[in-house]
């Protein structure tokens, strides 16, 4: 009961903080982006990209084929709260506040796009396809770079867009696959569930998309998460480790070393920094014209102890 306690304390504590309403900001924007994207370029011409909300197009096209009409963002709200039942038991409770509150407004924000600006006022009766840009190409083009701009806004944040990345980590746990292979056999799992209720063309359509989108999110991704690992071999190594330490915050690591042309003892200093502690730090050894060799290479996943935001102090 203690524990309960102390965690709502603690949780009514962040709630008055100002990071607290910024990324609740960012989340919901982030969304209401994604939700665009689905329900402008993928609803209408039932388009099944790899993820939640193409699962859901084929889900609601089913229940039409009885008679029974759902709405695809019904839909979506449903799987995704079954999904966060799942996470909850089978990955742990840590998964955290923030995928549970974007997965669960996915649909309503497709609800209130509905109410802004339907749809069905942007096709052109005489087109062909129902698509809001005349051909599904396009469609599928702009729903991937709109999803891939939500992404990079949630992973930003070091949050996510729930269903399809729910999914991705259940297989990730269970069956031992690297999560960026997690995610793309889950989205091809789900692409190819809309051959039942789509000709095979559209499933080929769907299928690239995920790829494309698979694409983008790790390139996305590899661009938020760069680092730079630094090392320098300088006589005043203790002048910029208490640059590293003191000013910008990070820690370091010391080599002793043995400089192979004039064999004298030394140190190399390495740290891992993100590009704007990389330029400060450059800034600091030239406005202090520090003799040194650098080499700076980029990093694009760091683990452990390492945190973008969390410093040494």
């Amino acid at each position: 009961m203690d524990t309960i306690t102390n965690y709502l304390k603690s949780g009514l504590r962040y709630a008055c903080t100002w990071k607290f309403w910024k990324e609740f900001l960012i989340l919901t924007l982030g969304m209401f982006v994604a939700a665009a994207g689905v329900y402008y370029f993928l609803v209408p011409s039932k388009l099944v990209i790899g993820s939640i909300s193409g699962l859901s197009i084929v889900v609601s096209a089913i229940f039409e084929q009885f008679g029974i009409v759902v709405k695809v963002s019904t839909v979506v709200l449903i799987i995704n709260a079954i999904l966060l039942v799942l996470a909850y038991f089978l990955i742990g409770s840590e998964f955290g506040i923030k995928t549970a509150y974007t997965a669960l407004i996915l649909g309503p924000m497709m609800d209130l796009w509905a109410v802004i600006c339907p749809y069905e006022k942007l096709i052109d009766p005489s087109s062909a396809v129902p698509s809001v840009m005349g051909d599904l190409w396009f469609d599928l083009i702009c729903f991937v770079l709109i999803l891939s701009i939500s992404q990079t806004i949630m992973f930003s944040i070091n949050a996510s867009t729930g269903g399809l990345d729910i999914l991705a980590k259940i297989v990730n746990k269970y069956l031992h696959f690297d999560i960026g292979m997690s995610v793309t056999i889950a989205g091809v799992v789900i692409c190819c569930t809309a051959f039942a209720v789509n000709p095979f063309r559209l499933v080929i359509i769907g299928l690239i998309g995920t790829w494309i989108n698979g694409l983008m999110v790790d390139y996305f991704t590899a661009g938020l998460n760069k680092r730079r690992r630094v090392c320098i071999v300088s006589d005043q190594y203790d002048e910029i480790r208490s640059y590293i330490c003191d000013h910008i915050q990070r820690s370091c690591t010391l080599f002793a070393i043995e400089k192979g042309y004039t064999k004298e003892k030394g140190y190399e200093v390495e740290a891992i920094l993100t590009k704007e502690e990389f330029s400060s730090l450059m800034a600091f050894i030239k406005d202090r014209d520090i003799k040194a060799f650098i080499t700076a290479g980029n990093v694009s996943e760091v683990y452990g102890l390492w945190s973008k935001h969390k410093k040494l102090r």
